[in-house]
């Protein structure tokens, strides 16, 4: 039988991580690099048996290598405590390790908004890179939007896994912020910089991508509200940029 390293990375997910690490309670180790949570998120990990490791926060990328150095077996199933792999998942993650045919294998990803699962604005079905050897694979350093670098064959998984992602509200806009300051960040790191017209005009496109371009319309009021958040995070990203480049242009 292949056996299965399942690793997680969290920061107060203590909503979110007993129902995740239920979905993968049958994996044979699960590790969780934790950055200093200040709820009961260790407490449930350490619970339901997970190997919990704290370190501080220095990214995305850099991180998920981190939870990738603990495990102990050659395939890794990486996942975000907002996510839950269903049982035909489930029977399709043991089938392919089984087989031994790949390197690794994309999985569809289903996103739920704010209660609802979203099957357009580019967001279905969202292939993702996530059960991979761990000798032939590693994550990128990138502080956000971190990917699997592998060195391999890959192939793809017909059942998804599922991604609560947006849970409402006040998730969409925490997460906004999130997101656009780690993205300024990576990108003043990679030498990028904005002019005043960038954030305005790149937020427009982001708008009319997500809701016509790709189809966001027919997700309804939700493709709507996607379609904005998208907007914000674009221009709160450049205007950051922005600052970024010109605090360096003062020194």
């Amino acid at each position: 039988m292949a056996k299965l390293s399942v690793i997680i990375i969290t920061k107060d997910e203590a909503d979110n991580i007993r129902a995740c690490l239920e979905s993968v309670k049958w994996a044979d180790e699960m590790i969780v690099v934790d950055s200093g949570s200040n709820d009961e998120t260790v407490e449930i990990c350490r619970e339901l048996g997970a190997q919990v490791h704290v370190h501080d926060w220095p990214g995305f990328g850099i991180q998920k290598n981190r939870a990738l150095s603990y495990a102990t077996h050659e395939w890794v199933l990486a996942i975000d405590a907002d996510e839950r792999v269903t049982s035909d998942l489930q029977a399709q993650l043991i089938k392919v390790m089984e087989s031994n045919s790949k390197d690794g294998f994309y999985l569809p990803r289903l996103s739920q908004f704010c209660g609802k699962f979203i099957r357009h604005s580019g967001w279905y079905p969202d292939y993702v890179l996530r059960l991979f050897k761990k000798s032939k694979g590693r994550f990128s350093d990138d502080m956000v939007h971190e990917r699997v670098i592998l060195q391999g064959i890959t192939g793809r998984l017909s059942s998804p896994l599922l991604h609560y992602s947006y849970l409402n509200n006040a998730d969409v806009q925490r997460k906004t912020e999130q997101y656009a300051k780690a993205g300024a960040m990576q990108m003043f790191k990679n030498g990028k910089v904005a002019t005043f017209a960038d954030a305005p005009l790149r937020a427009a496109w982001a708008f009319t991508r997500t809701f016509f371009v790709r189809l966001g319309f027919l997700d309804g009021m939700a493709g709507f509200n996607i379609a904005l958040m998208n907007a914000r995070t674009t221009y709160l990203k450049y205007h950051q940029l922005k600052a970024l480049c010109s605090a360096q242009s003062a020194l």
